[in-house]
């Protein structure tokens, strides 16, 4: 196992800056939106669900590649589910009554947010496994 090195913080800051913008930009988005409250709640749980699954993706490609035992059918789920949620973002956006201006504000704020988790994830993990090391 190769050690990883710390990451720096500037990068932990830009990860955790990037997760909050992207957060607040969606969130702000669906709060000003006028659409349906189930709606708004529609596009609330897939941000939910995409960043729990982005997450877990992280975590069970991580520990593969390091060796710890992953099931199959866990890691199969992890990637099923960043597809998912991906997928659902999409059609929500496709068949939503929204400027293509919005569809776009929402896909990129949500992309954003799923890149961000995984950044934070992965930093804390990493400086995790420095401060076991020491």
């Amino acid at each position: 196992m190769n050690p990883q090195p710390q990451p720096s913080n500037a990068f932990i800051a830009a990860s955790w800056a990037a997760l909050l913008a992207g957060l607040a930009a969606f969130i702000i988005g669906l709060w000003n939106a006028a659409m349906p409250l189930n709606e708004k709640g529609y596009y609330f749980t897939v941000l939910m669900y995409g960043l729990f699954s982005a997450i877990s993706l992280q975590k069970s490609v991580r520990d593969r590649l390091e060796g710890i035992p992953v099931t199959n059918i866990y890691y199969g789920l992890s990637w099923f589910s960043t597809v998912l949620c991906i997928l659902l973002l999409s059609v929500g956006l496709w068949n939503a009554t929204l400027t293509l201006s919005e569809k776009g504000f929402y896909a990129m704020s949500f992309l954003l947010s799923m890149f961000a988790a995984i950044a934070v994830q992965k930093n804390t993990r990493d400086s995790q496994r420095v401060c076991t090391a020491q």
